[in-house]
């Protein structure tokens, strides 16, 4: 279970393809939609973009926790 979640924005237009779990490394995005969807990351959720689904932390007065904040 991953508290913080960081977005690598390694896509080809800056979106992220990947995202980095502090203890156990990169995680490719199609992955973690479906541990999100398990109920695994119970501090994050998933969004559809442009029929494309994509990570983001629940929102809470903390920027630092954010996805795609550094």
């Amino acid at each position: 279970m991953a508290k913080n979640i960081r977005g690598n924005k390694d896509g080809k237009n800056g979106e992220n393809d990947s995202y980095t779990i502090p203890g156990r490394g990169v995680v490719d995005r199609e992955q973690l939609v479906r541990e999100i969807e398990a109920g695994k990351h119970p501090s994050h959720h998933v969004v559809t973009i442009n029929g494309e689904a994509y990570v983001r932390s629940n929102p809470d007065a903390t920027d630092s926790n954010n996805v795609n904040k550094q």
